[in-house]
């Protein structure tokens, strides 16, 4: 039983690399899918079961405010400050992916279904409305 030990060690260590790997939580690089630039620093975390998402850095260019606020948004995020502003809200774990949950486009105000899944170590972020849709691919930061 003892030679066992060591054995058993290696697949409970490599079950949980591989789970965390799959894991949406953490924080993400966000790449706009029409310029392939980066745009913000996104943490994903847990709260009563489902998962969220705020903006914690943003990358902003030469020109734009460092600081800004979310002029276009109409619910409660109105008139505040992107940074730090909560954009993914009510994620569901359903199998291997996350939906029944929201993203904001604080760009333009609008908010998106939202469904959230880990495919080759990159997060795919896809928001719709009906039919239509867009996917951007964010990258894990250590």
């Amino acid at each position: 039983m003892d030679t066992l030990k060591p054995v058993f060690l290696v697949i409970i260590l490599l079950f949980s690399i591989i789970t965390s790997a799959q894991s949406i939580v953490g924080k993400w690089k966000t790449i706009d899918d029409e310029t392939g630039k980066t745009k913000s620093i996104v943490e994903i975390f847990m709260k009563e079961g489902k998962a969220y998402g705020k903006i914690i850095k943003l990358f902003r260019e030469k020109g734009q405010n460092p600081d800004p606020i979310c002029k276009e948004c109409t619910d409660y995020r109105k008139g505040k400050k992107v940074l730090g502003m909560t954009i993914i809200t009510h994620m569901v774990k359903k199998g291997n992916e996350w939906v029944d949950g929201e993203i904001l486009d604080p760009n333009n105000g609008k908010i998106y279904d939202c469904k959230l899944w880990v495919e080759n170590g990159q997060l795919k972020v896809r928001g719709y409305i009906a039919f239509f849709f867009r996917t951007q691919t964010w990258i894990r930061v250590e």
